[in-house]
């Protein structure tokens, strides 16, 4: 993809939610400034995320951005890289400790001019507002030396991610699913169960410790009773190699052979593209929650200590996204209760695109069961 002087460059050191999150800034800048971006961030996430975006050029990242420039080769590297962009406006998204510690450093190194910078520290959040509503508001802003482009009046389909998988990702999610038993014709339904704090070095984080810890005996329930519902579907619980233990111990709970735990984890890209296939996901609040809703995958999430208000997943096709507790009413998520969970989950619409006569057996099998049931 050509790279123009005038490319915007992003910088934002985010994890897998907050990389998601940025996608319709970089849309509204690509489109502003008549060049895609350059995003400088952090983890391979956003290089899996974007490589094929029309909306971004180039991603340069680095796996940690922990201790001195000086001492970390790939952020190092990184800084200079940022020589070449000199002429080009400069986003930098982070919050005011970490652009102070971290930013700023690079774009010193790298001779990066003030004038050709905004920083979102300078926009306050407003009380309630989106993270995506913020980052669309800074994207209004323009650096002094680029004060004369003007900005636009984004859509309502550009303010929520589609971030879509690549044809090989779709390729190889239905040769996975093919090579692990999964009918093309039963509904797949997704959990995420963990979160980013769930592990540590010495094994799972204490639950009282981590707000967004389900109990394990509840995803177990969970399962068992969409399968009650949806004899047919087939269950996946999702999550990193690290987290495969964690995701066993929940499998095994339940005995259900339908409820598959993959051993080494899913990685990012076959992630997304289970999630384009997949019938619906049930997760905490957590990065892969964002990535499902920008796939078009029906959502049900759950929220402990955090405001949905400024963080709820957001789907740029209409998808379904329910949120289920958080701020200011619950605090934690093991305060939310199993039939809540599987009542949200249960009355979640067929997804807005993908196979029509996958969603409308769907359907049927639902009127079916709640003819039995009655």
């Amino acid at each position: 993809m050509a790279v123009h002087a005038t490319s915007p460059v992003v910088i934002r050191f985010g994890r897998l939610g907050d990389t998601v999150l940025l996608a319709p800034l970089l849309r509204k800048l690509h489109l502003r400034y008549g060049a895609p971006c350059r995003l400088v961030s952090l983890g391979a996430c956003s290089r899996t995320l974007y490589e094929s975006s029309e909306d971004v050029a180039e991603v340069h990242w680095f796996a940690s951005q922990h201790g001195w420039l000086w001492t970390n080769p790939r952020r190092f590297a990184v800084a200079l890289a940022l020589r070449s962009m000199r002429e080009a406006p400069f986003y930098i998204c982070e919050p005011d400790v970490r652009t102070r510690t971290k930013v700023r450093p690079m774009l010193a190194l790298a001779g990066i001019a003030p004038e050709h910078c905004v920083f979102i520290e300078d926009i306050p959040l407003r009380e309630g507002e989106h993270w995506i509503d913020w980052l669309l508001r800074f994207g209004d802003l323009a650096p002094a030396a680029f004060a004369a482009t003007p900005a636009l009046d984004p859509s309502p389909r550009t303010r929520a991610p589609s971030i879509r998988a690549t044809p090989v990702e779709r390729a190889q999610a239905r040769a996975w699913l093919d090579t692990h038993g999964f009918g093309a014709a039963q509904p797949l339904v997704l959990m995420q169960p963990a979160n980013k704090r769930t592990m540590r070095w010495n094994g799972v984080r204490d639950a009282a410790d981590d707000d967004k810890s389900w109990p394990a005996s509840r995803w177990a329930a969970l399962a068992r009773a969409i399968l009650q519902w949806q004899p047919e579907a087939q269950i996946l619980l999702c999550g990193c190699a690290a987290e495969a233990g964690y995701l066993e111990s929940i499998r095994a709970e339940t005995g259900l052979p339908r409820l598959l735990a993959p051993a080494g984890g899913l990685p990012l890209g076959l992630l997304r593209g289970l999630m384009e296939l997949a019938h619906s996901m049930v997760s905490v609040d957590t990065g892969p929650a964002h990535l499902a809703a920008a796939t078009g995958c029906p959502l049900v999430v759950l929220f402990g200590h955090r405001w949905p208000s400024m963080w709820a997943p957001r789907s740029a096709c209409g998808s379904a996204v329910t949120v289920l507790g958080g701020l200011p009413h619950t605090s934690r998520v093991d305060l939310i209760g199993v039939e809540e969970v599987a009542q949200a989950w249960w009355r979640l619409p067929p997804r807005v695109e993908g196979n029509a006569t996958v969603a409308a057996a769907m359907a049927g099998r639902r009127l079916r069961a709640a003819y039995s049931a009655g």
